[in-house]
């Protein structure tokens, strides 16, 4: 499995409106129930099952369809496990002296590729920039939605 970790700053300077905590946790909520207004490469969204603090979604992406369970932890994560294996993201908010920090942390497994290997290193390395990009994204999409007062 290959682990990556990235800590994004959620109010850098200049860039506003300021978000709280509440306000990246109730983006990220509504990411976890409808991915498409935050995810752009993401062309399917289906909610399938929901329970008190989870639910079960099918996604597509890239003509792949995925099933994933989502357990919510107030008001701090957000934990996406992918059905019958493959992997894990989470999504974090936390402080720091600098202020607050949305944290992604994924573990992938893809198929047919030895674990450990310079097969894996590279392709789970060329996934960086695209989940730095997902999670920078979604934090303007809630500053987009608190602006609109859609928070």
């Amino acid at each position: 499995m290959f682990m990556l970790s990235h800590a994004v700053d959620i109010n850098p300077k200049g860039v506003e409106p300021e978000l709280s905590v509440d306000d990246v946790w109730r983006g990220l909520a509504m990411k976890a129930e409808n991915a498409l207004p935050f995810v752009k490469v993401m062309e399917r969204c289906d909610v399938l099952e929901k329970g008190d603090g989870w639910l079960l979604r099918e996604i597509e992406f890239g003509g792949d369809v995925f099933q994933e369970k989502i357990t919510l932890y107030p008001p701090l994560q957000v934990h996406f496990e992918r059905v019958g294996g493959g992997g894990f993201i989470e999504n974090t908010i936390s402080t720091s002296d600098s202020g607050l920090l949305l944290t992604f942390t994924f573990g992938l497994v893809f198929p047919g590729v030895e674990p450990g290997s310079d097969e894996e290193r590279d392709k789970g390395e060329g996934m960086r920039d695209a989940y730095i990009n997902a999670v920078t994204s979604t934090l303007s999409r809630v500053r987009e939605m608190k602006l609109a007062g859609e928070l």
